[in-house]
């Protein structure tokens, strides 16, 4: 299961992601978690050693490394020159699963506590004032693409805040996307914002109410979200105290918060996945960049590369049973 966390800045969003990854991981589920945040924080909220992580190979920097592994021998894309971050796979292509190794993943990621974890990587100096951060997102949305995945593994991606997601077709990228939402005005402005943008999308949303102090926050909470609120989770040491640096087992979370993260899960889990969908909104998400700009730049309709009937999840399930 694809999963999206969001939330405006400072909801807690990727506390929230990290907790739901270190749950899934400790359940015995397959985790990959993927930090997609211009505030490079996630890292750190798992566990890891934030400096070290800091110090490692991150996503946005090997792009091209990433576009050649996927590209694979799909006659349609000759050149890592004609992919775009929304190139859909075809016949040829590299496809990846949650479990495998591969250069990609062996390079990129690192292994923490049954969790594959990466990092987009932040601006360095050279991206100052002539960069855009979604060139550096770019990489998630093109492995997202290529990434076939089970009802039982989780790859759980922490987004940028606000509704900056929505600047990319990768926000319909995801299985779920969870919005992690506090009693106040403004985080449940971000809510009304993702609804607006992605209901003609078919986004499957779900909202995790946080920072909960009494029944006045919940009946907030519930007056502006309705049915989108799946639970909530009270302010907690056990947070507090991994704040501070100090991150123990996930078991040692208070049992409330705990049952809600699992209701999250349960929740994705019973929502299923839709491959002709994905397919069908990557290909629409494709066409969109290379009118826009992919196009002008390859100096060839990038479209010609989409074909109608790969529907990812499908072709590898047909190509299990050959």
């Amino acid at each position: 299961m694809k999963l999206a966390f969001v939330g405006k800045g400072g909801s807690g969003k990727t506390t929230m992601a990290s907790l739901f990854a270190r749950r899934a991981a400790a359940l015995g589920h397959p985790v990959m978690a993927i930090d997609a945040d211009i505030n490079q924080h996630l890292a750190a909220a798992l566990g890891l050693d934030p400096e070290a992580a800091a110090m490692g190979p991150v996503l946005g920097e090997h792009l091209p490394d990433i576009k050649d592994y996927l590209r694979g021998a799909n006659p349609l894309i000759p050149t890592t020159d004609l992919m775009l971050k929304t190139t859909p796979p075809g016949p040829g292509s590299r496809l990846l699963t949650v479990r495998e190794a591969n250069p990609v993943f062996d390079m990129l990621f690192t292994q923490h506590e049954g969790i594959r974890f990466a990092a987009t990587g932040g601006f360095v100096d050279d991206d100052l004032g002539v960069a855009c951060y979604h060139s550096k997102v770019g990489a998630v949305e093109l492995l997202l693409n290529h990434l076939v995945d089970g009802t039982d593994e989780f790859v759980i991606v922490d987004m940028v805040a606000g509704a900056e997601a929505f600047a990319s077709g990768m926000f319909t990228r995801f299985d779920h996307t969870f919005l992690v939402c506090e009693p106040t005005l403004r985080s449940v402005g971000v809510y009304k914002q993702y609804v607006g943008y992605a209901e003609d999308y078919d986004v499957r949303i779900s909202v995790i109410g946080n920072k909960i102090d009494d029944e006045d926050d919940v009946a907030f909470l519930r007056e502006h979200v309705g049915d989108a609120l799946i639970g909530w989770c009270s302010r907690s040491r056990y947070v507090k105290a991994a704040e501070r640096g100090s991150v123990g087992p996930v078991a040692d979370l208070e049992p409330r918060n705990l049952a809600v993260l699992d209701a999250a899960r349960e929740r994705a889990v019973a929502g299923g996945k839709d491959w002709a969908k994905f397919t069908r909104q990557a290909h629409e998400f494709h066409r969109k960049a290379a009118l826009a700009w992919g196009n002008d730049r390859a100096g060839v309709d990038l479209a010609d590369q989409i074909v109608p009937d790969f529907v990812l999840g499908e072709h590898l399930l047909r190509a299990q049973t050959v």
